[in-house]
């Protein structure tokens, strides 16, 4: 692979049927081009996890994922609220998610600390009222 693969996806707001159509369909694409098992399920668990952010806190977005002969490259961009306090919301079990979400099962406050634990690195940039941008990179 010479030149870098670039993938784009829309995430939906408010809609779960969908969240993961993503995360699986770049799974099918690394699949296919070969790629270690190990690192495909690293990359698809953080990226799950982005969607289900995107779709529970932040009317959606879009995903691009750049995919270049040394790394993987995740970008989770939002139009949402914006994360008040980055340090408390990687916190495992500290979330924001309404009751209506926690009762399908989602909002255990895993989310963002899952994404950072399955990336080799991981940065969030925010603005309140304005929105979000997650990258994550794993090595392959």
């Amino acid at each position: 692979m010479n030149e870098a693969i670039k993938l784009e996806y829309t995430i939906s707001d408010d809609d779960f049927t969908r969240a993961g159509e993503a995360s699986g369909d770049l799974k099918d694409k690394l699949k296919k081009m070969g790629v270690d098992p190990a690192v495909i399920r690293k990359v698809v668990i953080a990226m799950y996890e982005g969607e289900i952010n995107m779709v529970i806190h932040a009317n959606g977005g879009k995903i691009t994922v750049t995919i270049t002969t040394d790394e993987i490259i995740m970008e989770l961009a939002d139009k949402g609220p914006g994360i008040p306090d980055v340090e408390l919301a990687m916190q495992e079990g500290f979330s924001t998610a309404p009751d209506n979400i926690r009762s399908l099962g989602f909002g255990a406050g895993m989310g963002l600390p899952n994404m950072k634990k399955y990336s080799d690195e991981m940065t969030v940039e925010t603005q309140q009222g304005v929105g979000t941008t997650v990258t994550m990179k794993v090595k392959l």
